[in-house]
């Protein structure tokens, strides 16, 4: 059994990977397949389309269903989709395909860390802080892949693809000892969540938290030449330094956060990403703009992985359930807060845009603030 974990906890790492690869698809290979910006918008909106329906079901569906079989067909659709993506020039086929490409990352998302939180006794907020990382190294590593070293795309969704289907044998293979379902149907488990103030809470902080990560990526460069005067190759370094600095806080505060303290850890960084995100917009730091980019990322990086592994804890009996509702919030988040500063900008400037980014994270501290003091039993449960 031991080995089983092991074997599962690495295929989950490995998912998460090409999580990071799928979602980074689309920005990698546009260039090549020569989309107009309104086509790119069509690709990324479907493709959280199918997220946003595969996160949901899947989570909920790993309360009662065995979690590795889930993996296993959503392994076989990403494999499918990655391997079937613009053979052709039907647009509207592509467009099916990327939702597809959607419903396999989806199914990762929402059972992956509901299964090493079930393997997973201790350290668990280390365990999920390691499963999102490699979502960042994945979308690191496509970038490098086929923008710098300007590799064939149809080579590397090939590739993609036949390491998916190992997967997909992995989870077809590899059993888990079984966990005591939960007592609830899937309606039952919906009502109980729905009526839960916390869940909201935590839902709500999601959205803003990954809406500021997202929108960070969108504008990071733009913002350091239009109000930094860098230049387009040190702009793309900063944004590979916050991306680096998102990764390098996933393992560090995955291994400093202690299980019985997430939620102070969660206030903590809220708070912590408040101050970093002031400094990188509204602060003028000349040389040290770098040191304040990586921090942004840094201190951003674990508060969403924090979250899943806080709504496991305090929800043991449906997990999947939870953290898949919550994780709806990411492609909500993704969608929302870049569209308010988008229109915030063009009735402004630029800098005031970015207000948005730093009062989010803190909207996002006052709400969990409060929750965590009105329902200190149910916060207390998790510590």
């Amino acid at each position: 059994m031991k080995n089983n974990i092991k074997a599962l906890t690495a295929a989950s790492y490995l998912s998460m990977l090409f999580l990071g690869v799928a979602t980074s698809l689309i920005g990698a290979i546009a260039g090549n397949l020569d989309l107009t910006p309104f086509q790119i918008g069509l690709f990324l909106t479907i493709q959280n389309v199918g997220f946003m329906i595969a996160v949901w079901v899947s989570g909920a569906l790993s309360d009662s269903l065995e979690k590795p079989r889930i993996l296993f067909v959503g392994s076989l659709i990403l494999a499918l989709s990655f391997l079937t993506f613009y053979l052709t020039e039907s647009l509207l086929l592509n467009l099916f395909i990327m939702m597809m490409i959607g419903v396999g990352m989806g199914s990762y998302e929402g059972v992956t860390d509901a299964m090493l939180l079930d393997m997973h006794q201790v350290r668990q907020s280390l365990h999920i802080n390691i499963n999102h990382f490699f979502v960042t190294f994945g979308a690191i590593l496509i970038t490098v892949y086929l923008i710098f070293l300007e590799m064939n795309w149809r080579n590397s969704l090939i590739q993609s693809a036949v390491i998916v289907l190992i997967l997909a044998a992995v989870y077809a293979v590899v059993r888990l000892a079984k966990k005591q379902k939960s007592s609830e149907d899937y309606m039952q488990r919906i009502r109980i969540i729905s009526r839960d103030r916390l869940v909201g809470a935590l839902f709500l902080t999601s959205v803003l938290v990954v809406g500021v990560e997202l929108g960070s990526i969108g504008i990071l460069t733009t913002y350091l030449m239009d109000l930094r005067d860098f230049n387009l190759t040190t702009s793309k370094i900063g944004l590979v330094v916050f991306l680096v600095g998102i990764a390098v806080g996933r393992i560090v505060i995955g291994f400093v956060a202690q299980d019985r303290k997430i939620a102070n850890f969660i206030l903590g960084l809220l708070g912590l990403s408040t101050i970093t995100y002031t400094l990188l917009f509204y602060v003028g730091l000349g040389q040290l703009t770098y040191l304040s980019t990586f921090m942004a990322g840094f201190s951003l990086s674990a508060i969403v992985p924090l979250i899943i592994s806080f709504a496991g804890q305090v929800y043991p009996e449906m997990a999947g359930t939870v953290i898949g509702s919550i994780k709806v919030a990411f492609p909500v988040g993704g969608i929302l807060l870049p569209f308010l500063m988008s229109l915030l900008a063009s009735q402004t400037t630029l800098q005031v845009a970015l207000v948005i980014f730093p009062v989010a994270l803190f909207i996002a501290f006052l709400i969990l603030f409060f929750e965590f003091r009105s329902l200190p039993d149910r916060v207390n449960q998790s510590e």
